[in-house]
């Protein structure tokens, strides 16, 4: 059958963690990412890919396969992906596609990609104020993963900040940071630091706001059926055994019997 489904919401509310959800629940499942800077080799804290523990050996496409420095575009996008469809499809198995890029989805879910695939669409959508709340506290865990060590491998003193992997949340922020010298002291270096972080999170929270705005154009003028998952409650407990209990019942269960009825 020629069926998939389609994970959409903002960053950081837990698309690939849905997915990989779904894939365990329903088995033969394959991921598809269709989020524009994962799928450039490299940064992979900074872009947040998904790792090889939290990907529960489900089959992952389209993370990590462009070059770096070239520009990847939603026509590139669509070609490949349809491509990964079929094959998903032809070993049988249950095509998941989620990220975070709309542009993306948009450019492969055509009206002709309508008329040759049916899809089911899930939107997980979380409250603003604790989303950013939970985008301002996921930079604060990247940088303690090494986030700052890994942007500095790619820094280029001239870089182009419009193309490819550098256009990345997190890589034009710290070029400031990056270009002053020692000569500068340690506390403008630090100011620097400090400011560069503000400037991720800003504009994680306000890639947040533009990704929301694009998926309710979706629902609106596109005319996509979304079903859409709350998981603020998931996101509001402070305990992690009351958060997994709240993604559970408000996101995986009501998301598992959608998919269920769909197939």
């Amino acid at each position: 059958e020629n069926k998939l489904v389609v994970v959409v919401g903002a960053t950081g509310t837990g698309k690939s963690r849905l997915s990989i959800d779904l894939a365990s629940y329903f088995g033969a499942a394959e991921v598809i990412n269709s989020d524009k800077v994962q799928i450039y080799r490299g940064l992979d804290i900074t872009t947040n890919k998904i790792t090889e523990g939290e990907s529960r050996g489900v089959p992952h496409h389209l993370l990590g396969v462009a070059d770096p420095f070239s520009e990847f575009t939603a026509g590139n996008f669509r070609a490949v992906a349809e491509a990964s469809v079929k094959s998903v499809l032809t070993r049988g198995n249950l095509p998941l596609i989620a990220g975070g890029s709309n542009s993306y989805i948009e450019a492969l879910i055509d009206p002709g990609f309508r008329s040759r695939y049916e899809c089911c669409f899930l939107w997980v959508d979380v409250a603003m104020p604790e989303l950013h709340t939970s985008l301002s506290e996921r930079v604060d865990r990247m940088i303690g993963n090494g986030m700052i060590e890994e942007v500095q491998k790619f820094y280029q003193k001239n870089g182009d900040y419009s193309r490819g992997i550098l256009k990345s949340i997190g890589v034009p922020e710290l070029h400031g940071f990056f270009r002053s010298d020692d000569d500068a002291g340690e506390e403008a270096r630090m100011k620097l630091l400090s400011e560069g972080i503000d400037a991720v999170k800003l504009n994680t929270s306000r890639l947040a706001c533009r990704q929301l705005r694009k998926i309710l154009r979706f629902r609106t003028a596109g005319g996509w059926r979304l079903h859409r998952l709350d998981a603020t409650d998931a996101f509001k407990a402070r305990a992690a055994a009351e958060a997994e209990a709240a993604w559970e019942r408000n996101v995986v269960a009501p998301a598992v019997s959608v998919v269920t009825r769909f197939l």
